[in-house]
């Protein structure tokens, strides 16, 4: 199969640059490894049957438009609805377990952070949207990137009993550069490059993030914001996530144990404890969701992997290639990791796509195509 670029992944780097190429009128296509496309945006809908009419971000679920403008500018555009976060309301705070949780005021954060209604995934949805249906290949794993001289050929492994390689003359990275360092790359990439990209911390690999739904809103009554922090456990961060059509609670978490000391109990064993803490937090109310999800991305190969289980909290920038050599103008990072202003952020896929698109339609000499310029994405 034939394309002028591959991109190698379906989250909102790739779905993004896709968007952008499409506008360009290059040829592309998009394998993903997953059986869906979203990448690290996942909302909670997805994995409940029957959907209970309220969407919860089990991955991505923030941003932050006056530092984040350009993200911010893509949603409008894609007329999407926001949420605010801040809810009025008392937190709490666990700081033994021999007593009850004490209150504190309410805090603005600064700058206010938003959530999208539907979820995260409605921004995914709505990216997906703008792309042929047909260029988007997903259960394709990328396991062997070939440059042949004349051309590259990328190698899937795929339950689909045709696995011929995909041809192209470029390559988009649109996933994490521990998961890119894992593919097999002919010739060779130089090894202080691949070193790098092992070392460099995933965004939500070490992560599990616990939710509940419920059909009545018990957060306004007793005057809380539905934020707590914990030192008890097993949840150390919880944020409430109501959308506010549903008349529904959604509360979520991050569970604070270690993904290896998690993975000594059960599913349900870890379910219960969370559902525990939330009846300490929040009372009886809290004691029967209608819902529950339980995200455990350290656990997900198309995340995590093990470097990233080691990896102390904190972000920094992988490698590009190097600007000479036989990889050289032929692979390009997209992800959110490689992006410099918000690495780990959905500000980040899309910075770190829209600049290496931009990038590589200069050196094809497409510049008078006339792409927006990245700080006014006016594409839609």
């Amino acid at each position: 199969m034939k394309d002028s670029v591959v991109i190698i992944g379906a989250g909102v780097s790739g779905l993004y640059a896709a968007t952008l190429l499409e506008k360009a009128g290059v040829d592309y296509v998009i394998l993903e490894a997953r059986d869906r496309t979203g990448g690290r945006v996942l909302s909670g809908q997805q994995l409940s049957t029957p959907p209970v009419g309220i969407h919860v971000d089990m991955g991505a679920t923030w941003f932050w438009p006056d530092i984040q403008p350009e993200l911010a500018q893509l949603i409008e555009q894609l007329h999407i609805p926001v949420i605010s976060q801040a809810r009025p309301g008392d937190m709490l705070y666990e700081r033994r377990s021999n007593s009850t949780p004490e209150r504190y005021p309410a805090y603005e954060t600064s700058p206010a952070s938003f959530r999208l209604e539907g979820g995260m995934q409605s921004l995914t949805a709505a990216l997906v949207n703008k792309i042929p249906l047909h260029k988007v290949k997903t259960g394709h794993q990328v396991i062997a990137i070939s440059d042949t001289g004349k051309e590259i050929q990328v190698l899937t492994r795929s339950e689909s009993r045709d696995n011929s390689p995909f041809s192209c003359k470029h390559v988009f990275l649109a996933l994490p550069s521990a998961l890119a360092a894992k593919i097999a790359f002919r010739p060779m990439l130089p090894e202080t490059v691949l070193s790098n990209w092992r070392r460099i911390p995933t965004w939500m690999a070490r992560h599990a993030k616990y939710a509940a739904v419920y059909k009545k809103d018990f957060l306004h009554t007793q005057h809380l914001s539905g934020d707590a922090s914990s030192q008890i456990g097993p949840m150390v961060e919880i944020h409430d996530v109501s959308e506010p059509k549903s008349h529904k609670t959604a509360i979520f978490g991050f569970i604070g144990m270690p993904a290896k000391s998690r993975w000594n109990v059960s599913e349900s064993v870890l379910k219960r404890l969370c559902r525990e803490q939330l009846v300490r937090l929040f009372g009886q109310d809290a004691a029967e969701p209608e819902a529950e999800y339980l995200k455990d991305w350290a656990a997900d190969p198309f995340t995590a992997t093990e470097f990233d289980l080691l990896q102390e909290t904190g972000y920094t920038v992988p490698e590009q290639l190097p600007a000479r050599g036989e990889w050289s103008g032929k692979l390009t990072g997209i992800a959110s990791e490689w992006s410099v202003p918000f690495s780990g952020y959905l500000a980040g896929a899309m910075d770190s796509s829209s600049k290496g698109v931009q990038r590589w339609l200069k050196q094809e000499s497409f510049s008078e195509i006339g792409l927006p310029p990245l700080r006014t994405p006016d594409m839609f």
